[in-house]
């Protein structure tokens, strides 16, 4: 497939210091601080695993009838109980040093960078960084060129007016990142769906910003809210609001208007369309197969304490083993326990056109492509919402899907040919 040039960078995305075409901050303090409290946490972790491992020895029938093993086994305790509790008097420590200078560093400005990693570790222990404390964890926020907006008439009328190449427009459009990602990396190759489709459309562009690595339920729900706000504080009158998500981000996004319709939300009576790009609707293999790992090495006695390692993985990640969208298919249970059981089906909202990409890393289609391999990442039957069990199946129309052939996952964002039927979709009647 030859690819044609790509639309050249336009719409309301200005350059700023947080997209990272000026200098921003890599690093703040605050964020060696919060490495520094995860790298102590893994530290206790890898002292829990040996101390495991060595009670499994110490268990072991005879170990402790020799004198001299014994001794050793005793040193042993002592010096895992040391490690422990030096670890955890300097987490405190690390505790109050983020006390005390977080608030004078939260207004600085960020790197692309720097939010790139950020964002990556949020994705993959998000949801140990945010039960910790860290100062790592990303709140989830509303943004224009990496700046959050508050949600006030006033604020948002100046925020337009200062980041915005066109007046602030009544037509919304929501871009939502995937996993391990954030609003910065809309903009990929010199191309942002997001600002390229308001200046084309009269759309304004606004970014969500979260922690992918939290329960997509726990998104969806924030998200839900966060929308509220938003519509009605809106410094015109709210035409239509349309979502472009991109992988987890149509999760996210498919959550929060269940949530919204279980709550009474009026923001989504403004929901015209939503846009998927490469959404695992149904799941990824990539999940499935960490799964299958963490139950082998629970299996076998040799290997059982190794599982702890396998489960380094946040509660986003394995919500993606299935697409799971639902606080009910997490909140009882082990998350990380084989299941047969499929989560629980969430229809797509009756009144909200739905559209549907997907991609094949070859350059046709087999049926490697269509139920495992698809993007790289995600299954093309996944992306489309198809399912073996038609109770399942999202029931997208044929003509509200588009399958890309010679793209990986991320071309998803800035590919010419997928911009352009972004283009046709939402100018259809």
């Amino acid at each position: 497939m030859t690819k044609p040039k790509a639309p050249k960078k336009s719409g309301n995305r200005k350059p700023s210091k947080a997209s990272g075409e000026a200098p921003g901050r890599h690093v703040r303090a605050t964020d060696i601080a919060g490495y520094g409290k995860l790298a102590l946490d893994a530290t206790l972790g890898v002292v829990d695993m040996m101390g495991v491992m060595h009670r499994k020895i110490v268990d072991t029938p005879g170990v402790l009838e020799s004198p001299l093993l014994k001794a050793v086994s005793e040193a042993a305790d002592l010096v895992l109980g040391g490690i422990r509790d030096v670890a955890h008097s300097t987490r405190e420590g690390v505790d109050r040093l983020v006390k005390d200078i977080a608030p004078d560093i939260a207004q600085m400005q960020s790197s692309a960078q720097r939010e790139a990693v950020v964002s990556a570790f949020n994705g993959v222990v998000g949801d140990h960084l945010a039960s910790s404390s860290n100062p790592l964890t990303i709140t989830m926020r509303l943004r224009q060129n990496g700046q959050a907006l508050e949600l006030s008439k006033p604020a948002l009328q100046a925020m337009t007016a200062t980041t915005a190449a066109a007046p602030i427009s009544g037509k919304i459009l929501l871009l939502v990142h995937g996993s391990c990602m954030n609003d910065l990396q809309w903009m990929r190759k010199n191309h942002d769906h997001g600002a390229a489709l308001a200046a084309a459309h009269g759309f304004t562009a606004v970014y969500l910003h979260y922690n992918s690595g939290l329960h997509i339920s726990s998104n969806g729900r924030q998200l839900a809210s966060l929308l509220q706000e938003l519509v009605h504080a809106w410094p015109t009158a709210v035409q239509e609001l349309v979502i472009v998500a991109h992988s987890m981000g149509g999760l996210v996004s498919r959550s929060a208007c269940h949530y919204a319709q279980q709550t009474g939300l009026d923001w989504l009576s403004h929901l015209s369309r939503m846009v998927f790009l490469g959404t695992p609707h149904h799941g990824a293999p990539l999940e499935r197969g960490g799964n299958w790992v963490t139950i082998l090495l629970e299996a076998m006695p040799s290997t059982s304490t190794y599982a702890g390692l396998a489960k380094i993985r946040s509660s986003g990640v394995t919500d993606l083993r299935h697409g799971s969208l639902l606080d009910e298919d997490w909140a009882e249970g082990d998350r990380f326990a084989h299941s047969t059981d499929l989560p629980g089906f969430v229809a797509l909202p009756a009144h909200v056109k739905c559209y549907a990409v997907g991609a094949v890393f070859n350059k046709e289609l087999d049926n490697l492509g269509a139920t495992v391999l698809g993007d790289g990442m995600v299954p093309l039957n996944s992306a489309l919402g198809r399912h073996a069990d038609p109770q399942r199946c999202l029931d997208i129309p044929d003509t509200h899907q588009a399958t890309f052939y010679g793209l990986n996952h991320l071309d998803l964002l800035n590919h010419p040919d997928v911009f352009a039927q972004l283009q046709r979709w939402l100018v259809e009647s």
